[in-house]
């Protein structure tokens, strides 16, 4: 970390010493031109789709369920899923684990460092490789693999080879969910198919062995709101990203020249279509 930011700034990226500060390190500031107004935030129009019907062979269920999606892709490329077959116990517990890991010393969670050009590990602000413009949060990014390698518990391993056996737990947690998560992306890709007026499995088979990215991200408190970001404008550049919010909410969509808020449902899941799934149906 940049030692000219000042003794309000800790050596080790620190949470809990964040939350206690009334104003917002250097660091950390944003410019006005990346904040958004308050006064100019909408509410993003994105459908929330029931998957029951689709999941239980209605057909006609499934068309409605790809007709919205279809809507929303050539809008803004966000909608949201409910009764999508993920259990709310396990969402609940990866939300658990989440808060107990990142509420850790920092020295534990540094165990796992994410180093520049490194994708997996611990990141504090991304302080790794910035040193202006900070997002106010920690993440932990690691991989999940599908198809030949599924047998392996990659994740769970990874966890116990990172952080020691005590992590168990949180490793078994953490792979139960990514598979959850590649089941429902499966099962969307047939959905986008139908969308699209291809075959159901055309955009299936892609990713049937693929590896995907799993990411937790903590958001502190923040006394100073208007004076940072958590994240900063960006497209993400995967296939899809399948995202569940907390019932604080924050994330936003830029539509139409403005900012627009994805509000929080409970049990549902925000996905987002990304430039690469762009790329592959052109």
């Amino acid at each position: 970390m940049d030692s000219s930011q000042g003794k309000d700034f800790p050596q080790i990226f620190d949470s809990s010493f964040l939350q206690k500060q009334t104003h917002v390190p250097t660091g950390f500031i944003w410019p006005d031109e990346d904040l958004p107004s308050n006064g100019t935030i909408g509410v993003l129009n994105e459908p929330l789709v029931d998957l029951e019907g689709f999941l239980n062979g209605d057909e006609a269920a499934t068309m409605r369920a790809a007709e919205l999606i279809r809507e929303a892709c050539t809008s803004h490329g966000f909608f949201q899923v409910m009764n999508h077959g993920v259990d709310s116990s396990l969402i609940s517990l990866a939300h658990e684990h989440l808060e107990s890991f990142f509420n850790l010393p920092a020295t534990e969670k540094i165990r796992a460092p994410k180093t520049p050009g490194r994708i997996i590990g611990y990141s504090a602000a991304h302080s790794e490789r910035f040193a202006a413009k900070l997002p106010w949060k920690e993440t932990l990014t690691f991989f999940h693999e599908t198809g030949r390698a599924s047998d392996v518990p990659v994740v769970k391993d990874y966890f116990i080879s990172t952080f020691g056996e005590d992590f168990e737990e949180k490793g078994m947690v953490y792979q139960r969910y990514s598979e959850a998560m590649m089941g429902l992306c499966l099962k969307l890709m047939e959905l986008l198919a139908i969308s699209l007026g291809v075959d159901r499995m055309h955009y299936k088979k892609f990713f049937e062995d693929a590896q995907s990215i799993v990411r937790i991200n903590y958001y502190p408190l923040c006394r100073q709101p208007d004076r940072t970001l958590g994240v900063g404008a960006h497209c993400d550049p995967t296939s899809i990203t399948i995202l569940h919010q907390d019932q604080v909410g924050g994330l936003e969509v830029f539509q139409n020249n403005k900012w627009n808020s994805v509000r929080p449902v409970q049990d549902a899941f925000v996905i987002n279509i990304g430039d690469t799934f762009v790329v592959i149906i052109y």
